[in-house]
C-alpha cells in the first residue's frame, strides 16, 4: 500500500530560516570577485589638486625668460661675434690659468689656517684662544684691496727680512723685493684673508657637533688629536662644506683684485685687451662673466657631491643626483601616459 504524496509548498510560501525556531543558519558563501560598488570605485580615476597659481607663476617666469633671452640674441650691442673670437683666445687663457692657480693655492692655505686658527680659538690656553680671536678680528676688518696693497708695497717698510734669535744674531737674510713676486703676493694675501673667514667656519662646525660625541671619545681615552681628525672633524664636515663653498665661490671672485698688484690673471687681461681694443669692451665683459660662471658652477657641482658624501650617517635616503631625479620624472612621464592610455 502507497503513501499519499506530501503536499508541495512553493517557494513564496516557504518562511525564511532564520524565522524558523531552533533552525541554524547556514554559512555564506566566501566571495569570489570584488562587489559592485568596489569595481566602481576602482574604476575612478583620481583627480589630482590643482594649482592654478603655481602655473600662472611657471608661464611669468618662462615668458620673462624668454625676453631676456631674446635681448640677449638680439641686441647687437653684445657683439656676439666678438664675443666667440675672445673667448679661447690664448691670452685669456693664460690669465684663466693664474686665477686658478690663486684660487686653488689660497684656498688650500686658508683652510690649513683656518683649520689651526680654529683650534686655537677653542683652546683652553688663553694666550693661543687670545691670539687667534685678534688675528681673525683683525683680517676680517681689514678690506682685501687694501691686504693687498699693503703686501705689494711691503718692501717699503722692510726691505730686508731675517730669521734669527729676537735682540740677538741672525741667522738668514734675504731681500724681500727678490723673494715676494706677483703671484706671491697675491696668494699670501688672499690666504691671510681666507684664513680668517675659514675659521670661523671651522669653529662653528666643530661647535655644532653634539656634546656626546667628544664625551665618548674622551671616555675611550683616545688622544685629543686622534678625536679631532678621526671623530670630530668628519662630523663637522656636513656644516663646514656648505659655508665653506660660499667662500670659496667669493675667493674666485675676488681674485679679480689680484690685478691691483700687477698680476694679470683672468680680469687683469681683460681690463688689459679692453683698453687696447675699447670697441671690445663689452664682449671681454662677457667672457670674463661666461668664465666665472662656468667655474662656479662646477664648484657647486662638487660641494653636491661632497655634500651627499658626509650626508650619508645623518639622512635616512641619500638626496638623489641630478641623473637619478631625471630619470625618476621620466618614469613618471611615462606612467601617466601609460594611466591616460589605459583610461581612455
Amino acid at each position: 500500500m502507497t503513501e499519499p504524496p506530501l503536499p508541495a509548498v512553493s517557494t513564496a510560501e516557504r518562511p525564511p530560516e532564520d524565522a524558523v525556531p531552533g533552525a541554524a543558519s547556514a554559512p555564506a558563501a566566501p566571495s569570489s570577485g570584488p562587489s559592485e560598488s568596489q569595481r566602481s570605485l576602482a574604476a575612478q580615476r583620481v583627480i589630482p589638486l590643482r594649482h592654478p597659481g603655481r602655473w600662472i607663476a611657471t608661464l611669468v617666469a618662462l615668458v620673462l625668460a624668454a625676453q631676456f633671452a631674446h635681448g640677449l640674441v638680439s641686441n647687437p650691442f653684445y657683439q656676439w661675434d666678438r664675443f666667440g673670437y675672445w673667448f679661447l683666445r690664448p691670452v685669456l687663457l693664460r690669465g684663466l690659468v693664474i686665477t686658478l692657480e690663486v684660487t686653488a693655492l689660497s684656498a688650500v692655505l686658508g683652510l690649513l689656517g683656518g683649520i689651526v686658527l680654529a683650534v686655537c680659538r677653542l683652546s683652553k690656553n688663553p694666550v693661543l684662544r687670545g691670539l687667534s680671536w685678534l688675528y681673525i678680528w683683525l683680517f676680517r676688518s681689514i678690506p682685501l684691496i687694501v691686504i693687498l696693497l699693503i703686501l705689494f708695497n711691503f718692501g717699503a717698510l722692510y726691505r730686508t727680512l731675517s730669521l734669527g734669535v729676537p735682540f740677538g744674531p741672525e741667522f738668514f737674510r734675504f731681500d724681500e723685493s727678490k723673494l715676494a713676486g706677483e703671484l706671491v703676493v697675491a696668494t699670501v694675501g688672499l690666504s691671510l684673508s681666507e684664513a680668517a673667514y675659514a675659521a670661523e667656519v671651522v669653529r662653528s662646525g666643530v661647535l655644532s657637533v653634539d656634546q656626546g660625541q667628544h664625551e665618548a671619545a674622551a671616555a675611550l681615552g683616545l688622544p685629543k688629536g686622534y678625536q679631532f681628525r678621526r671623530i670630530v672633524l668628519p662630523q663637522a664636515l656636513r656644516a663646514i662644506v656648505p659655508t665653506y663653498v660660499n667662500q670659496l665661490i667669493g675667493l674666485i671672485k675676488g681674485t679679480s683684485l689680484v690685478f691691483y698688484v700687477s698680476l694679470l690673471d683672468l680680469f687683469g687681461e681683460v681690463e688689459t685687451m679692453g683698453s687696447t681694443y675699447p670697441g671690445d669692451v663689452v664682449p671681454l665683459l662677457l667672457v670674463a662673466t661666461i668664465w666665472y660662471v662656468i667655474l662656479t658652477s662646477l664648484v657647486s657641482i662638487v660641494q653636491f657631491y661632497v655634500e651627499r658624501y658626509y650626508s650619508r650617517g645623518a639622512l635616512r635616503t641619500i638626496p638623489p643626483t641630478p641623473v637619478q631625479r631625471l630619470r625618476a620624472g621620466l618614469r613618471r612621464l611615462r606612467e601617466r601616459a601609460d594611466l591616460g592610455t589605459v583610461t581612455g
